[in-house]
Parts: structure tokens; sequence; C-alpha cells
């Protein structure tokens, strides 16, 4: 079985992504170990060596969704945390590296937010998933607490939640929910970050005059 923290390696990336690949097209019931040799060609038996068992297999997919999410969502692309107005950061800073962050997402890397779901839905039935699952997830919210509180909240987690919340509610609904086939333009979603972020934090990150 594959160690928790063993570092990437070109052929566990292209087992990892293989699993998220499977993930986004046929479910948790299509993601075998079989399946997983089968998609990313390598002989048979290849996934198994790697990852034993189907709990080290769901690790390592999400192992690597956090690693691939994380050059999505860019976090180096946000404003610094202790910068401001003062430094050249500021609201219309953090309110553009959002929005290139969701939209990105939204239209390049559907099949991700597929996977992840799967994988979300996977973990709420096993414990010890729901343990690594979150445990990989933790690495965005640190940051966005941080990026709250320098940017003027009272309430950094909370706000941090809303704003989080607000996020997936919105991937979900244009990746497969109802608005699908309606992904909103980039200064759409900017508009609905500076009114959130305008009424969490009562500052001059509202829609563009």
């Amino acid at each position: 079985m594959a160690t928790r923290n063993a570092p990437s390696t070109p052929r566990t990336e292209l087992i990892a992504d293989a699993a998220l690949r499977l993930l986004a097209e046929r479910g948790m019931r299509g993601l075998t170990h079989r399946a997983v040799d089968a998609a990313a060609g390598l002989p048979q038996g290849s996934t198994s060596n790697h990852a034993r068992t189907r709990q080290a297999l769901l690790e390592t997919a999400v192992r690597r969704l956090a690693e691939r999410e994380a050059a999505v969502l860019a976090m180096d692309e946000l404003p610094p945390a202790l910068g401001g107005e003062a430094e050249g950061g500021g609201g219309g800073d953090l309110l553009d590296a959002l929005t290139l962050a969701l939209h990105r997402y939204l239209t390049t890397h559907r099949a991700l937010l597929v996977a992840r779901y799967e994988l979300a839905l996977e973990a709420s039935r096993r414990p010890e998933l729901r343990e690594f699952y979150d445990r990989a997830g933790s690495r965005f919210r640190t940051p966005l607490n941080a990026l709250m509180a320098a940017s003027g909240s009272a309430e950094p987690e909370r706000h941090a939640l809303s704003l989080i919340a607000w996020c997936e509610g919105l991937m979900f609904s244009c990746a497969v929910g109802s608005y699908h086939s309606a992904v909103p333009s980039r200064e759409e979603l900017r508009t609905g970050f500076g009114e959130l972020l305008h009424g969490m934090l009562g500052t001059g990150t509202g829609p563009r005059a």
C-alpha cells in the first residue's frame, strides 16, 4: 500500500490522473485497478503494485486531486496576506484573482470537479477516507482564512466558510447541476464575488461602476 506521504513520481501521477479521469467518466463503480491500468496504458497489475487496496487507490486519487486543484486555483495568484491598498493589493486584486481561479475551473477543468464530487461522496461513506480527504483539503482553508483577516474581516473563519460555500454551490450548479450549460462570464463572476465580499467586509469590493 502506498504511504500517505509518498512523493509523487511520473508513474504515480499517471495512475492518479487515470483514476480521476475514470471517476469523472464512469463514476465510482468504474474505478478498478484493472480499469486504471487500461486507462493509463500500463501493464496489468501496475496499479495494484502501487496501491494494493481500494483505500490506497482512493487516497492516491485524493492526493493527486489536491495537487491539481492547487494548480487550478493558483493560491499564489491571490494578493499576499499582508498586502493591502498601501502595498498595491486591495479589493480589486482579490476580486480579479478569485474570478480568474473560478472561471478557469468552470471552463477548462470541469471533469476534475466531477471527480471531486465522486470522491467527496465516497468519503461520506468511508471514515478512513473522510479523514484523508479533509486533511488534503485543509491546505486551501488556512491561506483563505489569513486572506480574509488581512482584508479586514472581523470573523475570518466564518467569512472564509461563506466564500467557500458560495463558490462550491456555484461550481456544483454549473458543472453538474441545472446551470451546467450556462457558465457565467468572468465579469459576471467578478460581480458576484464583489457583492459577496462587499456584504461581508463592507469594503469597496462591490461591482464595478
